[in-house]
């Protein structure tokens, strides 16, 4: 008899540099993935999705099922396009469900790239088994979704999660949503190498990678500037902790590979910050899915639910 072939989920994530995409199985494993540079325009990216959903289908013996996509920015659930996109302006106020529908021949959905990372997190990552967690991505910027109750929460009008526009620093820079003191202005990584910069008056580009190798060499500056944003991210966790009361906060993104230099002193600062018994009854972890996370969730998502 012929062995049965299995369905497969597909999944996109984009981002302001890089597409990613792949497929998976019913139990999360990826069956296939890979990325591509970030088209420039609208027209250069449907055209991609286009060659790489051909590919797809042709990459697994058995059915692609369903289709997820996670854009950065904020999703109207009412509307059902994207109003703002600050990594992916082109997609600015265009209702790209039409243009999908023409490409991808099965069913699929669209949501915020933080809200399916998170939900990628719960099912097959590091929240499997918890009913209520945050998700955060420390990178370039904060990105965040929330679980509660079991369900992806998307708020009234689909921008809940925000937790990278919450106020850590009234007097702090101003943010590109045109608040002051955002916490993804405080604790992301440009802020790490502003803050460094600052601290030693080089002019020359420098990563937070490089800073953390000096932290690493006991580096006064690049200590410094991991501590204040510890400090800030902290203070973000804490306010969470205490208007949620999560099970579980997960940390994820390049920057929190500094593991001690940032997540651990930003763990005490939100033990400082947050109630002792809500504290008490939160871990903060660091997330396990790593930079597949999106691909991960979307198709994870697509196969739970909002298929449009």
């Amino acid at each position: 008899m012929a062995a049965r072939k299995s369905s497969c989920y597909a999944g996109f994530d984009l981002g302001g540099t890089q597409l990613k995409y792949g497929l998976i199985d019913s139990s999360g494993r990826i069956v296939h993935k890979d990325k591509i540079p970030s088209p420039g325009t609208l027209d250069g990216l449907l055209s991609a999705i286009g060659d790489i959903w051909r590919d797809l289908k042709g990459a697994t013996p058995g059915k692609v099922k369903a289709c997820g996509f996670g854009f950065a920015g904020f999703f109207s659930l009412a509307e059902q396009k994207i109003l703002s996109s600050p990594n992916y302006p082109s997609l600015d106020n265009v209702n790209i469900v039409p243009s999908l529908r023409r490409i991808i021949d099965v069913p699929f959905c669209i949501d915020n790239d933080a809200n399916v990372a998170a939900f990628g997190e719960y099912v097959y990552g590091a929240g499997r088994g918890a009913q209520s967690l945050v998700f955060l991505t420390v990178g370039t910027g904060i990105g965040s979704g929330i679980i509660l109750d079991g369900e992806l929460w998307h708020g009234k009008c689909g921008f809940a999660g925000e937790l990278g526009h919450i106020t850590v620093n009234p007097e702090g820079d101003i943010c590109n949503c045109g608040n002051r003191g955002c916490l993804e202005t405080e604790a992301a990584a440009p802020k790490i190498v502003k803050r460094y910069q600052a601290l030693t008056g080089i002019r020359e580009s420098v990563t937070t990678r490089d800073i953390y190798l000096l932290a690493k060499k006991g580096d006064r500056a690049a200590l410094e500037s991991f501590a204040r944003s510890a400090y800030y991210l902290g203070i973000g966790l804490g306010i969470v902790i205490n208007f949620l009361n999560p099970e579980k906060i997960l940390i994820g993104g390049g920057v929190v590979a500094a593991g001690r230099y940032l997540l651990a002193p930003a763990v005490a600062e939100a033990g400082r910050r947050s109630h002792p018994v809500s504290f008490a009854c939160c871990r903060v972890e660091q997330a396990a899915l790593g930079n597949d996370a999106g691909l991960i969730g979307a198709a994870a998502w697509a196969r739970a639910s909002g298929q449009v």
